[in-house]
């Protein structure tokens, strides 16, 4: 029976892969080509990496290309929402600067 659960195989990293598919599309998604080109880029190349590694049955390597490319990816989508936030907040800051400025002008 030890011999039986031993010679199990792990299964294929398809899942990973769908991960790694879903991080690439949610960063995409995010304008991260705008904010963050390098990462995705990088990502996406990894996500190819661990296809490949897949169809060549080398399931190792490619769970752990897909892992990083959905770590890269996850780092991308952060990356372009954090300079979207940063965006707004400026544009916010100066317009209560352009409303400060009408308030101290008004009779």
């Amino acid at each position: 029976m030890l011999a039986l659960t031993s010679c199990a195989s792990t299964p294929p990293p398809t899942g990973d892969i769908n991960a790694a598919q879903q991080a690439v599309a949610r960063a995409s998604d995010a304008d991260a080509e705008q904010y963050a080109a390098d990462e995705l880029a990088r990502a996406q190349r990894l996500l190819a990496m661990a296809q490949a590694a897949l169809a060549e049955r080398r399931e190792g390597e490619s769970r752990d290309l897909a892992r990083r490319a959905a770590a890269l990816a996850d780092l991308a989508h952060a990356r372009s929402r954090e300079a979207v936030v940063v965006a707004e907040l400026g544009q916010r800051q100066a317009e209560v600067a352009r409303l400060r400025d009408s308030l101290e002008g008004s009779p």
